[in-house]
């Protein structure tokens, strides 16, 4: 089931399927929000921990391509604020490729659209359980997500060190943590 380009409106947000002329943008605001100067005016920065690249036009195309992923684009009055990758695994989806702009951040929206992530995840694939990594270092960001009713799992991935796709990391500790959150379930 994919989003049709008028997709549903959520506190003045619309959220719709990103499609192949989507990249280019998707690339931008993903870059913006998580590397160099521009990600500074937002919370999200990694750009004291790694350098260089966070996605690239091929990374973002196989995931629009993918016939298990969704990638989510948030517009608010025709401008992209906001995206999301959904990607169907098994009894649980994926959630990654989170980004809003880094002028919008601390507003609200990054609450907004996990909460509609959730519901499509569970409404598409019928999923119980809702994952991500978290680079280990970044706490601010995890008590976010444990805000949001995500736990840390205690497991974790090596960083792609030596691998640019990924960017240049600025330290040697670097790791991903998996966080989980059933859905269905109210938060406590």
């Amino acid at each position: 089931m994919h989003i049709a380009p008028d997709g549903p409106t959520i506190d003045g947000l619309t959220f719709r399927d990103a499609v192949d002329a989507d990249v280019d943008t998707l690339v931008a605001l993903v870059e913006s929000a998580y590397r160099g100067d521009s990600s500074r005016a937002g919370w999200t920065t990694e750009a004291d921990i790694l350098e260089g690249q966070r996605t690239d036009p091929e990374g973002v195309l196989a995931v629009v391509r993918s016939p298990d992923s969704r990638l989510l684009i948030v517009e608010r009055d025709g401008a992209v604020v906001a995206c999301c990758q959904l990607e169907h695994r098994g009894t649980h989806a994926f959630f990654g490729m989170f980004a809003v702009s880094p002028a919008l951040q601390g507003a609200g929206l990054g609450k907004v659209i996990i909460a509609e992530a959730e519901r499509l995840a569970q409404e598409t694939w019928g999923v119980t359980e809702m994952h991500m990594t978290v680079i280990s270092v970044r706490e601010d960001l995890i008590a976010w997500y444990e805000r949001r009713g995500y736990r840390r799992t205690g497991e974790t991935t090596p960083f792609p060190y030596g691998d640019e796709r990924f960017g240049v990391p600025q330290r040697d500790d670097l790791r991903f943590e998996l966080l989980a959150k059933p859905l269905g379930q109210p938060l406590a």
